[in-house]
């Protein structure tokens, strides 16, 4: 399966005759912030109000609309989308797991909500912190499919 055409040009790669499994992809990334952000956010202070409340909502609804954003992402049936925001000392890891039935897999889902719901978090700090920054985005592990079943290396 190739994604360009026998002139060369981008094409959306026919999946129609893979089989249909459980698909799950896990992402992350973080969202480095000041100790003033940290703070603010472990007092529920931000000005903006519910930083975390809007990132779960925002990471959430971009893996259903990831085909939107990406051209030669498959239009699948997202049928579960999870993020998780683990505050630290130096900001906030973003995780997203996201399932589906389908013909392909879901990875791109997964980065796509670990990347919205850490754009959320920006924009609700950014007036308190303007050199908030996201960093270290990734896949961690994947399964379904023909490949089965792939788990990052541990980063320390």
């Amino acid at each position: 399966m190739d994604h360009l055409d026998s002139a060369g040009h981008a094409r959306m790669v026919d999946v129609s005759g893979k089989d249909v499994t459980r698909r799950s992809a896990t992402a992350e990334g973080f969202v480095s912030v000041s100790a003033t952000v940290v703070a603010a956010l472990r007092d529920g202070t931000v000005p903006k109000g519910d930083v975390f409340a809007v990132a779960r909502a925002a990471g959430i609804a971009a893996a259903k609309r990831t085909p939107d954003l990406l051209p030669l992402a498959h239009v699948i049936g997202v049928h579960g989308a999870s993020v998780d925001l683990d505050l630290g000392d130096a900001g906030v890891r973003v995780t997203a797991t996201v399932t589906a039935v389908d013909r392909t897999g879901v990875e791109m889902e997964a980065y796509t909500a670990v990347c919205v719901a850490a754009l959320a978090i920006v924009d609700m700090v950014k007036g308190i912190d303007r050199t908030v920054a996201i960093t270290d985005v990734r896949l961690l592990a994947k399964s379904g499919g023909r490949t089965g079943s792939w788990h990052a290396a541990t980063i320390d």
